[in-house]
């Protein structure tokens, strides 16, 4: 067929392509306009705040500047960052091995254990509250600890089962033919599954990552009394909300402050968070 024949494309077709986007931009634009608010108030000078208009007179960043002297909050975020991370190792060093075994073993009692793992996310951590902080006090352990624990707990069902898909996902040939070549089970493991399941393991590393940056109501609780410097960001934030004003301009400076690592972190893994996600749904 020569190309004077070709069918010339459906204009319909290209109206549909237009409206998706259209509609997907303005989706897009609606989750947006929270922080471009916060922008804008947190560039707001204290004086403009009552002004009704959209945008300041008069932009500032002195908001952002004055957050690091005598607030405690660069140290705020060293703590969330020791908690996040240590609540990521933790989840990563059991669920790896639990998701890998569920996956390849049928051994009596495995649904059963799945279930009572699922299970766990019933649980909120609201009404376990007094009873974790009555535990951790009792036993005298930092509320840096309690917490890189706690957040380990609440978020390793979600990782265990996220791997757990991904595993049987990966075709059990691929390990039996490395053994074959000479690699021993651990070596199979190491060269052939886990490079395989990088996406998995990066799902569950973002999520349970963002779950302990983010996570407030235990922080508050396991927090309550220590120094600002001490609390992570998500609880130092509240000392910009007093009890008869709000400091608007340095509280939705610290918010956006408190958005930029998670931002930056999802912005690198992307592209394995949308495969991790969609792992064993095909086979």
């Amino acid at each position: 067929m020569s190309a004077a024949t070709l069918p010339a494309p459906r204009p319909r077709r290209h109206l549909r392509t237009w409206i998706v986007a259209g509609a997907a931009y303005v989706v897009a634009l609606i989750f947006l306009l929270p922080y471009l608010e916060m922008i804008v108030m947190a560039g707001r000078p204290n004086d403009e705040l009552g002004d009704p208009t959209i945008f300041p007179k008069h932009f500032t960043f002195s908001n952002f500047t004055t957050l690091w002297s005598g607030t405690g909050l660069g140290g705020s975020i060293g703590e969330s960052l020791q908690i996040a991370a240590g609540a990521t190792a933790i989840v990563l060093l059991v669920a790896l091995p639990a998701g890998y075994y569920t996956a390849r073993h049928r051994f009596r009692g495995r649904s059963g254990f799945l279930l009572l793992v699922l299970a766990t996310q019933m649980f909120q951590p609201a009404a376990m509250l007094v009873g974790v902080q009555r535990e951790f006090s009792d036993f005298g352990i930092a509320s840096t600890l309690a917490l890189i624990i706690v957040n380990a707990g609440f978020n390793l069902a979600f990782a265990v089962w996220i791997l757990n898909a991904f595993f049987s996902s990966i075709p059990v040939e691929l390990e039996e033919a490395a053994m074959v070549d000479g690699l021993g089970r651990v070596g199979a493991l190491l060269r052939i599954t886990l490079p395989l399941a990088a996406p998995g393991i990066v799902t569950a590393l973002i999520f349970t990552f963002i779950s302990a940056w983010n996570e407030f109501l235990v922080a508050l609780t396991l927090s309550l009394g220590e120094p600002t410097s001490q609390q992570p960001l998500t609880v130092a934030i509240n000392q910009y909300i007093g009890e008869y004003s709000v400091d608007w301009g340095h509280l939705f400076a610290a918010g956006l402050v408190a958005t930029v690592p998670v931002i930056i972190l999802f912005a690198f893994i992307e592209r394995r968070v949308v495969g991790g996600l969609t792992a064993g749904a095909v086979k």
